[in-house]
């Protein structure tokens, strides 16, 4: 007979996923401590537009615990979801200071996205999209993803300096820096011994190590009541006369606010669909039955359907409390690497997420240094995906390498997918070949000739 316990968790189906409670509870927090940066660093980007602290910061915990959750519970997936860097800075940089936009239009701007997320999600574009996409490219955008995050990792630990504009490595003189390379030698020598939880007890020996050197330090982040206070100048604003009316008033502002949507869009969209093949491929954790759901598009039977639908969902919800563009997050392949299966994982980070909001103060102590190393030996296990590649092809080779690398240099997921598209039809057109094109990836590809074009006019 099953204990209330065992039912509840049999939903997730964690033996037949190949894992066990401990396992998706470390992989939970592995995530979580990797992605916790985003409580004080979102609302201090977008404070910048005028937003107030507080409200942001409440938004930024909500939107990531209904994010995750619905990703977890619905989608039976270890992905988490939070509030995009890079997304946040086109919002207040691009959209607010370089167009002129308000901050109450421009998040109506990334409620409008969310929905056009969840129209292109039902209709099935965005599984049509992952089904276009030829294995080589996939398998190159995998590998990418673990260059982009150990970049992260190296770019968070201070390790690559950019001083004049020319990239190096800066002289072993701080604290921070001797606890990074402190964190990844224990990490590597963790994982290489085979110890369960490596990554998690890399990040907290670092972490406590960081106390006397100086590094982890304690912030004072507003408190929990002082930002429900303010959660409700930015709770409903899109709805106010400030928001989305105000969007329509000035019909000669319609073009820049379409192209302005449609770069959320394509950034949001190409983001989650790097992270996912990126990470589920190798993991196994969107199955050959959920491949074969994916391409026969029947409904919502599949967990890679679910997790698309969760994904959309989220920048909408996200806009409504007061943030910008909510999406899955990379660092969710730390707790992948760590175990993570399931949506249990997903569902502890949500826990986490919500527990953060009273303890700001410890969740924000946790150094990037300490975190960094995870990241990197993550990003190492990732680039394993470059193998299924036949490098001496080169019609294959250019396209995978461009898709790859540009992630890095471009610091976007979907930049080096839009790169990688790009060369592979041009490859391909060239050999003659363009009828082995998905007309969807010539559509696709088209978009991000559009999207850089007009990125370089706004």
């Amino acid at each position: 007979m099953q204990t209330k316990d065992q039912f509840r968790l049999g939903q997730f189906d964690l033996k037949g996923n190949s894992t066990n409670l401990r396992t998706e509870v470390i992989a939970g927090i592995t995530t979580f401590v990797t992605m916790a940066y985003i409580i004080v660093v979102n609302p201090g980007i977008l404070s910048q537009a005028g937003m107030p602290w507080g409200a942001v910061f409440l938004a930024t915990i909500i939107a990531s615990i209904v994010g995750t959750l619905v990703m977890g519970l619905f989608a039976n997936v270890p992905y988490a979801q939070a509030p995009g860097m890079g997304l946040n800075a086109f919002f207040v940089y691009t959209v607010c200071f370089g167009l002129g936009f308000s901050w109450q239009q421009a998040l109506s701007m990334v409620f409008i996205c969310g929905l056009l997320n969840i129209l292109i999600t039902v209709t099935k574009v965005r599984k049509s999209i992952i089904k276009a996409i030829p294995v080589s490219l996939q398998n190159a955008i995998g590998g990418g993803i673990g260059i982009f995050i150990a970049y992260i990792g190296f770019l968070n630990a201070g390790f690559i300096n950019f001083a004049a504009g020319v990239p190096s490595i800066p002289a072993l003189k701080t604290p921070q820096l001797w606890l990074f390379l402190i964190g990844l030698v224990l990490t590597i020598v963790l994982l290489v011994k085979n110890v369960k939880g490596a990554i998690l007890i890399g990040i907290v020996v670092a972490t406590l190590l960081g106390i006397p050197m100086g590094v982890t330090t304690q912030h004072d982040p507003i408190s929990f009541s002082e930002a429900a206070s303010q959660l409700p100048q930015t709770f409903g604003a899109i709805f106010t006369s400030a928001g989305i009316p105000s969007l329509f008033n000035d019909l000669s502002k319609l073009p820049l606010i379409l192209i302005t949507i449609f770069a959320f869009s394509v950034t949001d969209t190409f983001d989650t669909i790097g992270t996912f093949i990126g990470t589920g491929r190798k993991s196994g954790i969107f199955s050959e039955e959920d491949q074969a759901a994916l391409e026969t598009g029947s409904g919502y039977g599949s967990k890679m359907d679910r997790a698309l639908f969760a994904d959309a969902t989220a920048t909408s919800i996200g806009a409504i409390f007061g943030t910008s563009n909510t999406t899955t997050y990379v660092e969710s392949a730390a707790g992948i690497a760590a175990g993570g299966r399931t949506g249990l994982t997903s569902v502890v980070v949500a826990v986490l997420f919500a527990l953060s909001a009273f303890f700001a103060t410890f969740v924000s102590s946790v150094p990037s240094a300490a975190t960094a190393p995870a990241l990197v030996v993550v990003g190492v296990m990732m680039l394993s995906a470059f193998r299924e590649i036949e490098w001496d092809v080169l019609s294959e080779a250019f396209p995978a390498f461009f898709a790859g690398i540009v992630m890095a240099l471009a610091y976007s997921i979907s930049y080096g997918i839009g790169t990688g598209f790009i060369v592979y039809c041009i490859v391909k057109l060239v050999k003659g070949e363009q009828k082995e094109i998905h007309p969807i990836l010539w559509v696709s590809a088209g978009l991000f000739v559009l999207n850089f074009v007009l990125l370089a006019i706004i």
